[in-house]
């Protein structure tokens, strides 16, 4: 058993020595918002916070990150629902497209902006570089960090 701190709320889930936690998020918890892309931590859509630090979930051992408190893109919305201002930049700035890279897109801004609230075009670009978007939205996204940061 692992116990694990996700969006705000502890849970125990039992787990394979070898299972990733993208893999624990998805099918033991229900939590799809989180995306296998390339399943070997290179294209960003696994992204998710663990103690204020983003990971790739997908080369993550579950087991690894026992006790820790985990973010996905289901928890960055206020409990009411309301989207936060990442979310909401990323709709105005028309950046996801196909959505695929979207969770870990948001993830990487809400970590971002956490860290530092009032970054600079090159900070925004460097901290988000790790995150591929086969649509090419990448100076959406960009813009709607740099948008989102006004509000924060």
């Amino acid at each position: 058993m692992v116990r694990l701190t996700v969006n705000g709320r502890a849970r125990s889930v039992e787990v394979a020595p070898n299972e990733t936690l993208a893999t624990t998020l998805r099918y033991r918890l229900g939590l799809t918002g989180t995306k296998i892309g390339c399943n070997q931590g290179e294209c960003g859509a696994c992204t998710v916070i663990a103690d204020g630090t983003t990971i790739y979930s997908c080369s993550t051992l579950t087991h690894r990150v026992r006790d820790s408190e985990i973010t996905t893109v289901e928890g960055v919305a206020g409990e009411d629902g309301t989207l936060h201002p990442v979310q909401q930049a990323f709709i105005e700035e028309i950046a996801p497209q196909c959505g695929f890279c979207t969770p870990g897109q948001v993830v990487t801004a809400v970590a971002l902006l956490n860290r530092n609230p009032n970054p600079t075009v090159e900070e925004a670009r460097l901290a988000m570089s790790g995150n591929l978007c086969r649509c090419g939205a990448y100076d959406h996204y960009l813009r709607g960090v740099m948008k989102a940061a006004e509000r924060v």
